[in-house]
């Protein structure tokens, strides 16, 4: 066997192939989430990320003597394709599927996954369910649940903002829903703050001026918001527009530059918890760099994830020797992969261990890290 190295900064990623050239056959990575649609910017960084991935370990001789082939599919976030998106990528043979990028999605996928013996490893899903529940044994994911940035949020809105009078709002879907009711079950337990508002909202609506008024009309000091960016782009411009100073806090689903632009100025408060800053991690800044080399921009939400989870995909096969599903899960779990989220393995539940939230604050039209 000969030894060929991953460069990715001073750090290195070792993987073995065969003496005797490459197997006839790939190995197989599928990638899903939505690469079209109002939620394309956060499926994109990471397929561009599992594109970077493959090609340097395709240049530097495949995994176990084979190149690995990427099958793409597209689910636009929504669970009634993310099912088909499934189904698809099973039948033409991935190994294991980098996806799905929304938890609603990754739900509805996962038992056709779980069913067929795949590993799967998404960038994004941080529903707590997806894991703790113990239905997917077959799931991964190399960031944090909600329940985690929800404890922050909502210690950083009593210990940090003040606030007594909290409205809490959701956008129904299994991530920003859980996200809420987490907020909710924190806020309540502190005994310091009222939950004044609990209510779902409408995603894909035009006008939230009525919600907004409800928020007003409860004296909501703070708005805590589950949802992703094209909702909280329009709630915070509707409560600027009508001059409402309730402060707005949300999930790392708005934390992205879509929500920058299309809310404008009325962004410039808003508080939003996302991954933590990656600076300080060794392969995180080649990571970027590379992005930057392929494609001439910044990589956008969930490239170092995802770059980190096609990583630890791949390394695991090789670690396993094969693509055996027992011996790549345990391999998940046992041995530890260096990536741009850091040096990570998975526990028994699937998460990966070290990983955490930081709060953010716009700032002049970009997020700066609340110290």
């Amino acid at each position: 066997m000969k030894k060929f190295t991953v460069l990715l900064s001073s750090m290195a990623l070792f993987l073995s192939l065969a003496a005797n050239g490459f197997a006839a056959d790939t190995i197989k990575l599928g990638v899903a989430g939505p690469h079209s649609g109002d939620l394309a910017p956060y499926g994109i960084p990471a397929m561009k990320a599992a594109q970077l991935v493959v090609k340097k370990i395709n240049a530097a001789g495949g995994v176990l003597g084979k190149q690995v082939e990427l099958l793409i599919q597209d689910d636009q976030c929504k669970p009634e394709i993310a099912t088909n998106t499934a189904t698809k990528l099973v039948t033409d043979g991935a190994d294991v599927v980098l996806g799905h990028i929304c938890s609603g999605a990754t739900k509805a996928a996962l038992g056709i996954y779980n069913d067929a013996r795949i590993p799967v490893m998404s960038p994004s899903a941080t529903n707590p369910g997806l894991t703790q529940t113990g239905d997917y044994p077959n799931f991964f994911r190399t960031i944090a649940s909600d329940d985690m940035q929800a404890q922050l949020a909502v210690d950083f809105a009593i210990n940090n903002l003040k606030v007594k009078k909290v409205a809490v709002l959701h956008d129904k879907g299994d991530y920003g829903k859980g996200f809420a009711e987490f907020a909710k079950k924190y806020l309540d337990e502190s005994g310091k703050v009222e939950v004044v508002l609990f209510e779902g909202i409408t995603p894909g609506a035009m006008d939230y001026s009525s919600i907004v008024q409800k928020v007003r009309r409860e004296k909501a000091e703070a708005l805590i918001f589950g949802g992703y960016h094209p909702e909280a782009s329009k709630l915070v411009s509707q409560m600027a527009r009508k001059r409402l100073k309730t402060l707005f806090i949300s999930d790392d689903g708005v934390k992205d530059a879509s929500f920058l632009k299309v809310a404008g100025a009325a962004a410039d408060g808003a508080y939003v918890t996302g991954p933590l800053d990656l600076s300080k991690v060794p392969l995180n800044a080649a990571a970027i760099a590379e992005f930057k080399a392929e494609y001439g921009a910044d990589p956008g939400a969930f490239f170092q994830e995802g770059y980190s989870a096609a990583l630890a995909l791949l390394n695991a096969i090789e670690q396993a020797g094969s693509t055996d599903y027992d011996a790549v899960t345990n391999a998940l779990r046992t041995k530890y992969v260096e990536t741009p989220v850091g040096n990570v393995k998975f526990d028994s539940k699937g998460d990966a261990e070290g990983v955490g939230f930081a709060m953010y604050k716009v700032e002049n039209g970009a997020f700066a890290e609340v110290k």
